[in-house]
């Protein structure tokens, strides 16, 4: 079977700098990411997704508290909880964004979504650009995640600079989202991580109500 290319996180950090796109693996499908504070690199990914601008985008994190400038508050107790017993790994967390935030990563909410991959080399492309890149799977709306860069380079072909290829992944299942609101922690997408595994660390809530 082919070996993957040695993955180039310097070519990565350079297109993700100049405002363009890059694709890089996480533990469970294929990401395409952008510099998530830059408008002009979120209108390129809002074109190549092909959704509306109002389902937002998550994006890379080392830690909550390095995401304490995307958020209007401190996180709640709950969220740090499973933090603690999730991070890293698929688990996005949907906090209240701060207006710094820039329109298209946030949901018709008005929460961002935070993501800490457990996968060594979203990792270390997100140490190595400094700051919050988008998370949203490799795929435009409507089509299946890529789980291998072949696949993405059918998806986007040379629309995307830069593509990290790490091998095939193997998940069935995209992260899970949970997101506070209202004092609730809601439960937007069943994934990775069980509904049964998220209840044994916070109350968990299936709608608004």
């Amino acid at each position: 079977m082919r070996q993957p290319a040695p993955p180039d996180l310097a070519a990565a950090v350079a297109a993700l700098r100049a405002g363009r796109l890059v694709v890089y693996p996480t533990e469970t499908v294929y990401g395409l990411g952008a510099a998530a504070l830059d408008p002009m690199a979120l209108a390129l990914l809002l074109a190549l997704k092909g959704r509306p601008e109002e389902k937002g985008f998550s994006v890379l994190v080392a830690d909550l508290d390095v995401a304490a400038n995307l958020l209007s508050e401190a996180p709640p107790s709950g969220a740090r909880a499973l933090a603690d017993a999730f991070w890293p790994g698929p688990l996005t967390i949907v906090l209240r964004a701060s207006s710094a935030v820039p329109a298209p990563l946030c949901g018709a909410t008005g929460g961002v979504g935070l993501r800490c991959s457990s996968d060594p080399l979203a990792t270390r492309l997100a140490n190595a650009f400094g700051g919050p890149i988008t998370a949203t799977s490799a795929n435009p709306s409507g089509t299946s995640s890529a789980t291998d860069v072949a696949t993405a380079r059918a998806y986007f072909g040379e629309r995307v600079e830069c593509y990290l290829d790490d091998g095939p992944r193997t998940s069935d299942f995209a992260s899970s989202v949970v997101e506070f609101s209202k004092g609730r922690a809601i439960l937007r997408r069943a994934g990775a991580i069980t509904m049964q595994r998220l209840a044994s660390v916070v109350s968990l809530h299936t709608s608004e109500s």
